[in-house]
């Protein structure tokens, strides 16, 4: 029974470890290759980036946008946040950009000025930005080293137990 048990904690730990893992690649992995990572806390964009999201923004030129394109950028700095909203216009002779929320009915009244621009959204996963803000919490980091320990705890009870068994 007792072996058992002991192998069941081993599993357990086993599993933990890896989800820890599987939840910091999509949040680590990218900045290696350029990408940037936001939340999306708004409704502005949905249904194509749904609240709870995490975009993936690499850097672009803002001349070079396209209405369409979905570029992420500093707000106001009253907001000082990043939204994501789409482009409706680029006026390139006022270096500034025209956006627009899928969601909303019309443009946005302030243009968006080329210095303001973070990147062009490149990817999004839904749910996973609601992830990234609880991982980055100080809850989330304690949690996660929770994980990592647990782990090293039972694989210590697991080596120690099968050692003593092994050599008797």
């Amino acid at each position: 029974m007792k072996r058992t048990i002991i192998r069941i904690l081993n599993i357990i730990g086993t599993i933990l470890l890896i989800l820890v893992i599987a939840i910091c690649i999509p949040l680590t992995i990218p900045r290696l290759f350029g990408y940037e990572m936001f939340s999306v806390v708004s409704g502005s964009m949905e249904p194509t980036i749904p609240t709870g999201s995490l975009i993936y923004v690499t850097g672009t030129t803002p001349k070079e946008l396209q209405p369409q394109e979905i570029i992420a950028f500093y707000g106001t700095q009253e907001q000082g946040s990043i939204i994501t909203h789409r482009v409706y216009e680029n006026r390139t002779v006022e270096g500034e950009l025209i956006t627009k929320g899928d969601a909303n009915d019309k443009p946005d009244v302030n243009p968006v000025k080329y210095t303001q621009v973070v990147g062009e959204v490149r990817h999004h996963i839904p749910y996973l930005g609601d992830v990234a803000q609880m991982v980055s919490s100080a809850a989330g980091k304690v949690l996660i080293i929770g994980c990592i320990v647990l782990k090293v705890l039972f694989s210590i009870i697991y080596s120690k137990f099968f050692e003593e068994n092994v050599s008797v």
